[in-house]
């Protein structure tokens, strides 16, 4: 479990756009990386398109927002197509990130058990290490749990 004052852990993910994203090559910069289950669910649509709406707010900080999730990168690419959404999406699929960051795990549904994304945010400030944890963020809100987030 990444805790608060930790250097974050070294991730070397594709985006939406194929190209390859590692946290090291973002020093000197503030990185919001949130983790998501599912391109274009209800919840994770909600979460995205708030983050989405917010964009020009998030982009003052000066803050490189990146959505993290297990789906590959051509659903990546049809879901930021769908919504228009104005950040990176980043393909997890083997979920190595995921554990790293602590966030993979075991999930009830239904009746249903199985592994997953727990929905978590991670400010890293510009030397790399984590500013701020958010963890079961609520979608409707975690724009705006981010904006206080790199205001603090």
């Amino acid at each position: 479990m990444v805790a608060e004052g930790e250097q974050a852990p070294e991730f070397e993910l594709q985006s939406d756009e194929g190209e390859t994203v590692k946290l090291s090559d973002l020093r000197g910069r503030r990185v919001v990386l949130y983790f998501y289950p599912r391109d274009d669910t209800p919840g994770c649509t909600t979460q995205a398109c708030g983050i989405r709406d917010s964009f020009a707010e998030l982009d003052e900080t000066g803050a490189v927002v990146f959505g993290v999730s297990p789906d590959d990168v051509a659903s990546h690419e049809r879901f930021r197509q769908k919504y228009s959404l104005p950040f990176t999406l980043l393909a997890d699929p083997d979920h190595r990130a995921a554990e790293a960051y602590g966030v993979w795990g075991e999930k009830k549904y239904m009746g249903r058990t199985y592994m997953g994304i727990e929905r978590s945010t991670f400010v890293i400030d510009e030397d790399g290490r984590v500013a701020k944890v958010l963890r079961r963020v609520k979608p409707a809100k975690h724009a705006d749990d981010v904006l206080a987030a790199l205001s603090a």
